[in-house]
């Protein structure tokens, strides 16, 4: 188990905490595309305890500011997008992606006072449908060249969700190899699914390697007499992890904090072998996903858990989709799960 002080370590993200900081040096997801359509309204956001404003300007490119005006403090979300930023309400400040502010028409003719002003901004780039920022200090690294980043549109589906409880829940749950022997179990009348194989050894051999990017782990599970089942899942430094997915891809859940007890999960799923299906691309998780990327399943509905289906098909009670399982089973831990209250054993 940890002790307080570490889970506090690992948990608090928000500007000058360790684990803030090392979440701010990497390229994290802020937002969908679609989110932020060509001329669309600029988006109010919350990243790592920090109240922003996401904007596309007109010339289509993506822009993160602080979200309330270096004048008067005015929520720069309700803004004009026009020459070349997004322009205060108030007294019509305009500032550019890059924070500059470019024009302060209310002072006098020949003031200076503009370029004194450099409002809070953050890096962004515009990759397979995200929207990713650089939180970081000095200048950002490199995109990732992963697969599943550079993959074009047509080959990925991307969406999110909220979950109320600590981004670091989620993404432990991530990689436990052993939950799918229970959590996701749901009848099959296929011997070979990965959800029958899952049930038939729910105590598999867990093999650990440390990698450049993190940490890759593999669960043997005896199967059918003499046959292994194994299954691998990769963690990547600092916040996601790589599942699987589909034979031809996979799936990467990343996990980005809002505040210290609500994060986004971000879920790319995505293939090598040319375009996916429109359907699976478009339509997939949104039964469980509302229009405000809200989850439909949530705790204020107990999660519409059917207990009559816990007799015939499912191990929960609470559907065939893998989401509000997961949702269930990190969200109810907690806002932020006491860690010295656990009792941690081999699985």
């Amino acid at each position: 188990m940890l002790s307080r002080e570490e889970n506090e370590l690992l948990t608090q993200t928000g500007p000058g905490t360790a684990a803030g900081d090392l979440l701010r040096a990497y390229w994290q997801p802020a937002a969908l595309s679609e989110e932020l359509p060509a001329g669309g309204a600029p988006v109010p956001l919350r990243l790592m305890s920090e109240d922003l404003v996401l904007f596309r300007d007109d010339a289509g490119r993506p822009g993160l500011l602080g979200l309330h005006c270096e004048h008067r403090g005015a929520d720069l979300s309700y803004g004009r997008i026009e020459d070349g930023g997004l322009r205060c309400l108030y007294h019509g400040w305009l500032y550019n992606v890059a924070g500059d502010c470019l024009e302060q028409p209310g002072e006098p003719e020949g003031s200076t006072f503009k370029d004194k002003i450099h409002h809070l901004a953050y890096p962004c780039t515009e990759v397979g449908g995200i929207i990713y920022a650089y939180m970081g200090r000095g200048e950002p690294p490199p995109m990732p060249a992963y697969e599943f980043i550079t993959a074009p549109v047509e080959s990925r589906s991307n969406s999110k969700v909220l979950l109320e409880c600590s981004y670091l829940q989620a993404v432990e749950g991530n990689f436990d190899p052993v939950h799918l022997s229970f959590l996701h179990q749901i009848k099959t009348d296929d011997p070979e699914s990965a959800q029958a194989l899952n049930a038939e050894d729910r105590t598999p051999t867990i093999e650990v390697e440390e990698t450049t990017y993190g940490v890759r782990i593999y669960a043997v599970r005896k199967v059918h007499g003499d046959r292994n089942y194994v299954r691998v899942t990769n963690f990547l430094l600092p916040n996601y992890c790589a599942v699987s997915g589909r034979a031809d891809g996979y799936q990467v859940i990343w996990h980005v904090p809002v505040d210290n007890q609500t994060h986004w999960r971000f879920m790319i799923l995505f293939t090598r072998d040319g375009p996916m299906n429109r359907d699976e691309r478009i339509l997939r998780n949104t039964d469980e996903i509302r229009p405000d990327y809200r989850a439909v399943r949530n705790s204020r509905n107990r999660y519409l858990q059917e207990r009559d289906t816990m007799t015939t098909w499912s191990f929960t009670g609470l559907g065939r989709n893998f989401l509000p399982h997961d949702i269930f089973a990190t969200e109810t831990a907690g806002p932020v799960q006491d860690r010295t209250q656990e009792h941690l054993g081999y699985t």
